[in-house]
């Protein structure tokens, strides 16, 4: 494949996402957003590798344009390597959040390409499940198959896959996308 036609295709496979990203899963998230804006609540963004780096970027957003108090347990680079150090990788974001004291005002948030599953991603699975138990919202937007995320979201923007070898650059890109849409929607 020339350079020309990387181009092409990774360009067209981009209006192909964004022809069949769901409006209604968008519509839900923008409700759930605002509900939890109006009730109080707080919003934790939970991200791994580039999803890490996109939840730092989201929680300035939110914070600063759609006024909602926002963390990314990742930004605290101390907290998260003494947790991953003495308790272990899979309780990085649920020990993080019982300290916040997560309750069923607040929402998560998931940024991740694959949504977590048995392989892959145990922190974020073990999060949604304390998020569950919690009654908080659950908000994603992730790729493949949605993962456990999917499973258990209130809403969840799914980035399909158009080819298996550019799953990444799609997800992590189409996330930073999908939550400037959220945060600057008009409610």
């Amino acid at each position: 494949m020339t350079t020309q036609d990387y181009i092409e295709t990774y360009l067209e496979e981009t209006k192909q996402i964004a022809d069949t990203i769901s409006r209604e899963e968008l519509e839900k998230a923008i409700k759930l957003l605002r509900e939890l804006k109006e009730a109080g609540g707080r919003l934790f963004i939970l991200g791994a590798g580039g999803s890490a780096a996109n939840a730092s970027h989201a929680v300035n957003d939110f914070r600063k344009i759609g006024g909602i108090e926002a963390y990314a347990p990742t930004d605290n680079v101390s907290e998260l390597t003494a947790r991953t150090n003495d308790d272990g990788w899979e309780t990085t974001f649920t020990e993080y959040l019982k300290v916040s004291r997560l309750s069923e005002k607040d929402g998560v948030l998931v940024l991740s390409v694959g949504g977590g599953n048995d392989h892959a991603s145990p922190n974020i699975v073990a999060a949604l499940k304390l998020a569950k138990e919690r009654g908080a919202k659950v908000l994603s937007i992730v790729s493949r198959d949605g993962g456990c995320s999917k499973e258990v979201s209130d809403a969840c923007i799914l980035i399909p896959v158009l080819d298996s070898s550019r799953i990444t650059p799609h997800a992590e890109g189409w996330q930073g996308v999908v939550w400037h849409l959220l945060v600057n929607a008009p409610e």
